[in-house]
């Protein structure tokens, strides 16, 4: 039976719906696929997971599950009608329920599953078809196949597995994890979501004109996609001291923004900002830009990204005089506020992990001036944060 692996997956907080899962169980039962264990692994992948970013975690899931094989095949196959309605009732959310009484309620859902899941209420062991220990079977552990899928476990002393789903190869698409160059794409994907500005649609003359005339001269309308990437970014970037530990996730998230955005313009600064940033950092010292000239320059209709750690002594922040370069006349909490006054959008994006934060003082400071809209470096941070700048 497959309804706890259904349930396992839920309590990895995977969103696996009950209409996904019926629809897996019917793709087995029409025999979609050949009972090899890695077929069932993508079809089961195909049928439930909705976004890149949960791979991982059904990986582990699907793993996980799989390696208790012996306890799966000793599971009662007629589970009880009561304790299976109490199970859907507890891990369902009110929006799921209310679909499956558009499914006929619980009482038709017991009957499909019933009609679906007949076919292997035994134990197995040995034999060649199903999910058992020790056979020839392709599913399951501690036999052999030719071209066997183990799940986790120790193998046999065979060596025919050719997968193991502990390999996690979808571990960097997980949304929790910090970026690196296999999900710089799927990053991009994130950034994607406010790069594209205007209309949906616009009217396309040439493409109306030639339809028309093919249809015998009855006026037929065409429209095309208006929308262009208009997005103007202007990026304030930390670096130097503890932003050393994070240059190789800055310059990734560096590039990708530098290919995303037509209207992408980039300075440093160090630790804080104060009266004036650079373009070059060899030639720092030579060829500073005057912190208001950059108001100036930009207008407020530019998305404003800091990116650093935030992490320095807080008087760096609050008090007159407090850089670690030179004798800054105003603190640096009065240009930050300069900025956030000028720029209508604008976040912080933060490389240290989330979980560290509330062990620097400076970033909890920091936090409050950009007044809250602080972000992890990671694929669901960004997803947050370019959520933030479209509004």
């Amino acid at each position: 039976m497959l309804i706890d692996f259904f349930f396992s997956l839920r309590q990895a907080k995977i969103p696996v719906s009950v209409r996904e899962f019926l629809m897996l169980l019917e793709s087995l039962k029409k025999e979609v696929i050949s009972p090899q264990l890695d077929e069932f692994y993508h079809l089961s992948k195909i049928c439930l997971i909705k976004d890149e970013k949960y791979f991982d975690k059904f990986d582990r899931a699907f793993g996980a599950y799989f390696s208790g094989i012996d306890d799966l095949i000793q599971l009662n196959p007629n589970i009880p009608t009561d304790w299976l309605k109490a199970k859907l009732q507890k891990e369902l959310s009110a929006e799921e329920k209310a679909a499956i009484e558009k499914l006929g309620g619980l009482e038709a859902l017991m009957k499909r599953f019933d009609e679906i899941l007949k076919e292997q209420n035994e134990r197995h062991e040995g034999g060649k078809k199903w999910i058992g220990s020790g056979g020839s079977s392709p599913f399951g552990n501690n036999g052999f196949n030719p071209e066997g899928i183990r799940i986790g476990g120790k193998s046999s002393g065979n060596r025919t597995a050719i997968k193991v789903w502990d390999e996690r190869a979808f571990q960097d698409y997980d949304d929790s994890i910090q970026l690196g160059t296999r999900n710089i794409k799927v990053a991009l994907r994130r950034l994607r979501k406010f790069a594209r500005q205007g209309n949906l649609e616009e009217f396309d003359l040439d493409n109306t004109i030639q339809s028309t005339a093919a249809n015998a001269g009855y006026l037929d309308i065409k429209m095309r996609p208006e929308r262009h990437n208009k997005v103007k970014v202007l990026l304030l970037m930390d670096v130097g001291g503890s932003m050393d530990d994070h240059i190789k996730q800055v310059e990734e998230l560096f590039s990708a923004a530098k290919s995303e955005f037509k209207q992408l313009e980039h300075y440093y600064f160090h630790n804080c900002l104060y009266d004036f940033v650079w373009k070059n950092n060899r030639r720092r010292h030579l060829e500073k830009l005057d912190t208001f000239d950059l108001i100036r320059k930009f207008g407020p209709d530019y998305k404003l990204i800091f990116v650093g750690d935030a992490t320095m002594s807080p008087y760096e922040i609050l008090a007159p005089h407090g850089s670690v370069e030179y004798s800054n006349t105003e603190a640096g909490a009065v240009w930050i506020n300069r900025m956030l006054d000028h720029f209508h959008h604008t976040i912080w994006l933060n490389p240290e992990p989330e979980s560290v934060w509330q062990y620097r003082q400076s970033v909890g400071i920091m936090q409050d001036l950009v007044k809250r809209k602080m972000y992890p470096v990671t694929l669901n941070g960004l997803e947050l944060a370019m959520r933030e700048l479209s509004k």
